[in-house]
């Protein structure tokens, strides 16, 4: 395939395939909101609504009005979500429930604060669609919120006795780094560089080893290796997400030095998951080789792969080496003969380790409106650049 063929690919497969998926399948005229739980006609077969799932519709819908084009149905789409989540998202103190019945009862607890981290990115987007004050408002309240649980983000829902094994999580250091840059016109500058300084060097020094060139899931609160199911825990598809947050920070503060590690990590962690066997990324590994305790640590995974394609685009992008191409063009390959669903739409979300479809859904517990679109946004916006930067190169020659 031509460079142009991968854009209008990717392109296409947004606009006119996943993007209609959801917005025909998913709102809840009834209650408000959406549902995620889809088959793979996009029919529902369960009505809970999961906040997080919901808030990041609620994202993809807003980020496609501002960054694609103004459609009055989409911002409609992403309003009414919006408001169901005023409504019935948060508890007292303003943490974000894990999940809702459809009308919009309290099922399960704030305990997870990724909930809080996709409101924050909801109602930032949606503000930037909108102008209305009560969105940005609900945005920075709840990034402060996360700021203020960073340290201790279950509180008093976690199951780990305290003392014994202190564990620092990669997760929320990681999301921190790209959400900070989705809500920073609301954010004194200074809070957003501190932010982001520290997001860099807990992704880039403290879960980075260098001497495995892999990003460890858990480490010691002095940054220590814990020789530990937890601490041995390598989640392939993190470490390359992440990466591509990194390159975008990179670009920001024009730091090619800072681009060109977060490269060279995408290339070892991919090299380091990829199976050789039967193709695709791995869900889990152990850093030791040890069996992982998670017994889907062999599955292939959606956002795995729609993930690392970001990362080796924008890798080939900032830095032209070919290794990010090559490999972009062999996940590309893995990904589109395998989870793409060209009978029904979007995209099948859990494989074997064999490449067969383990489950047919397209959405739920979850699964929902957010890796696909959003990489697809990411790899069609980056092609494109590609190419720009392709024929400038010529121009100049």
């Amino acid at each position: 395939m031509q460079l142009n063929d991968y854009q209008h690919l990717y392109r296409t497969n947004l606009l006119n395939d996943v993007v209609p998926f959801w917005f025909n399948h998913s709102g809840d005229k009834e209650f408000g909101g959406y549902f995620t739980c889809l088959d793979q006609k996009g029919e529902v077969y369960d009505t809970d609504k999961f906040v997080w799932l919901q808030a990041r519709q609620v994202w993809c819908f807003a980020m496609l009005y501002n960054r694609v084009e103004k459609r009055q149905e989409w911002l409609e789409f992403a309003s009414q979500g919006a408001e169901f989540l005023t409504e019935h998202g948060r508890d007292a103190e303003g943490n974000w429930y894990f999940s809702l019945t459809r009308q919009g009862q309290p099922l399960v607890q704030p305990y997870n604060i990724f909930s809080d981290c996709f409101a924050t990115m909801a109602f930032g987007q949606l503000y930037q669609a909108t102008g209305i004050a009560e969105y940005g408002n609900i945005a920075v309240k709840t990034f402060l919120n996360i700021l203020h649980r960073k340290d201790d983000p279950k509180g008093t829902y976690t199951k780990a006795y305290p003392g014994t094994r202190p564990l620092k999580n990669f997760a929320l250091p990681m999301i921190l780094c790209n959400l900070v840059l989705e809500i920073e016109p609301l954010l004194k500058p200074e809070l957003v560089e501190q932010t982001i300084a520290t997001g860099i060097r807990s992704v880039m020094e403290e879960f980075y080893r260098p001497e495995l060139g892999l990003i460890l899931e858990n480490i010691t609160p002095d940054g220590s290796f814990s020789d530990s199911f937890e601490g041995r825990l390598v989640n392939p598809g993190h470490g390359l997400e992440s990466m591509w947050f990194i390159m975008d920070l990179g670009e920001r503060a024009g730091d090619q030095a800072l681009i060109r590690k977060a490269v060279d990590i995408t290339l070892s962690i991919l090299d380091y998951g990829w199976d050789r066997q039967y193709g695709g990324i791995f869900y889990f590994l152990d850093v030791k080789g040890y069996p992982p305790q998670q017994l889907e640590w062999d599955q292939k995974l959606w956002w795995v792969h729609m993930e690392t394609l970001i990362s080796l685009l924008k890798g080939y992008l900032h830095t032209g080496d070919e290794r990010c191409w090559q490999w972009f063009e062999k996940v590309h390959d893995y990904m589109w003969s395998h989870f793409a669903d060209p009978e029904y739409g979007e995209w099948f979300g859990y494989l074997n380790r064999q490449g067969e479809v383990l489950l047919p859904l397209k959405g739920g517990k979850w699964k929902g409106c957010f890796h696909i679109p959003r990489g697809l946004y990411q790899c069609w916006k980056t092609l494109e650049a590609i190419a720009e930067k392709k024929a400038s190169t010529l121009l100049q020659d």
